[in-house]
């Protein structure tokens, strides 16, 4: 497509109706998970327009054996080794060649495919992600870690490759589209939308006081956990304004983000000539994941159609950064750059698996993670990783760092100013 990183080699998929037997070989790395069910859905209805060499899970080796057996897997892996033996039970009596332990999980991501969805939760997905993309992969990418993380690393991977990253996240997909291969000097500016989550109408008071049961009731998605959790809190779009920095090669000043609590305009690309063009579609993954899945074809699929006068009105929002400081953090440690994206990214995980514990109060999330910022440079450790490896090494120590912080109770007086 452009300095990038290339349009790369993306076979062409086209259904039967269309006249062609073609079909598109497919490994699926997070085949469990929320995005990676909704790719086997894709997958099962297209009408043999794709192949599925191999599947990766994390933990679940019943979910993993029912989503290779349905969609023919050749080859599954479980990244849990504990898992192995239930897995090999439930594959019994099939061809499917099964496999545990990490690095199965990347033996999984180098079974040669036309394309591997990248849809491994958290800094796990990282490797095996950047082993497709080494490999020359045309990488469908749901995994926020990999840029946010190593976004550098991958980036310069996929130029050498000649290969690229096709965005899965609804707002990167949107403004994808948007963008229509247009040039970075005709855009001026590309503003990212988010829901708001369930507390966009809070007080800074109430949302101090929000239990993790609250914060997972978001009103417009399904997703897991700690994504949920990132959305209420709008920390999840700060990882994805990283991400849409690396994925579209554009400097933080013409990024921006609108609160848009309808979720029907996932992204829009403002170009320098006044137009704007909105990326929209109905709140699904099933959207974004069948454009990359097919693209540059169209698949025509069952995902939720939008029907504009059953929404009814569509309403915009500067966001709160006063209500929602985990914005700010994000993108404060983006235009401050040296590594501060991989050390925010390792102490937002840990922060918000302390308030799903209820160890830390909803906004002591931001208040660790900004403290773990400023402690890095303090101590003169943040840089930007030259390597996956080193991205993540950063990732690695800045969570021991930050898991210790908790564990000196520094957060007893709701303050982080004690860590050190």
């Amino acid at each position: 497509m452009n300095e990038r990183g290339g349009m790369g080699k993306v076979s062409e998929v086209r259904s039967e109706a269309a006249g062609t037997k073609a079909s598109r070989s497919v490994v699926i790395l997070g085949a469990t998970g929320s995005i990676g069910q909704s790719t086997a859905a894709i997958i099962a209805g297209a009408g043999g327009a794709f192949t599925v060499e191999a599947v990766a899970g994390g933990r679940d080796p019943i979910a993993l054996a029912k989503v290779a057996r349905e969609l023919g897997a050749s080859f599954a892996a479980l990244a849990d080794p504990a898992g192995y033996k239930d897995l090999k039970e439930a594959l019994s009596g099939t061809s499917i060649e099964v496999a545990a332990g990490p690095q199965s999980v990347v033996e999984a991501a180098l079974h040669p495919s036309d394309m591997v969805v990248g849809a491994i939760a958290g800094t796990a997905g990282v490797e095996p992600t950047f082993a497709a993309l080494s490999a020359g992969r045309t990488v469908a990418l749901a995994n926020k870690e990999c840029l946010v993380c190593a976004g550098p690393a991958f980036m310069h991977q996929a130029a050498v490759q000649g290969t690229r990253l096709l965005p899965v996240d609804s707002e990167h997909n949107a403004i994808f589209q948007a963008m229509n291969d247009a040039g970075l000097d005709s855009i001026e500016r590309i503003t990212l939308t988010a829901s708001g989550g369930p507390f966009r109408t809070w007080t800074s008071e109430a949302i101090a006081k929000a239990t993790p049961e609250q914060a997972l009731n978001h009103p417009n998605w399904s997703m897991g956990p700690k994504i949920t959790v990132d959305s209420a809190g709008l920390m999840n779009k700060g990882l994805e304004v990283i991400e849409a920095h690396y994925l579209f090669g554009i400097e933080a000043a013409r990024l921006d983000v609108l609160v848009h609590p309808q979720s029907v305009v996932h992204g829009l690309v403002h170009f320098t000539d006044g137009s704007v063009t909105a990326g929209m579609a109905a709140p699904d993954m099933k959207v974004p994941i069948a454009h990359c899945l097919s693209y540059p074809e169209r698949l025509t699929t069952a995902a939720r159609r939008l029907d504009l006068a059953a929404v009814g009105t569509l309403t915009f929002e500067r966001p709160d950064f006063d209500r929602f400081p985990a914005l700010r953090v994000a993108l404060d440690a983006l235009r401050t750059g040296q590594g501060l994206p991989t050390i925010l990214n390792a102490a937002n995980e840990i922060a918000v698996e302390a308030f799903l514990g209820k160890r830390i109060s909803f906004h002591d999330i931001a208040r660790l993670v900004e403290q773990a910022c400023d402690r890095a440079l303090a101590d003169g450790i943040a840089r930007d990783p030259a390597s996956v490896t080193e991205a993540l090494e950063m990732d690695r120590l800045i969570r021991e760092r930050t898991r210790a912080a908790l564990a000196e109770n520094s957060l007893a007086q709701g303050s982080l100013a004690t860590m050190h």
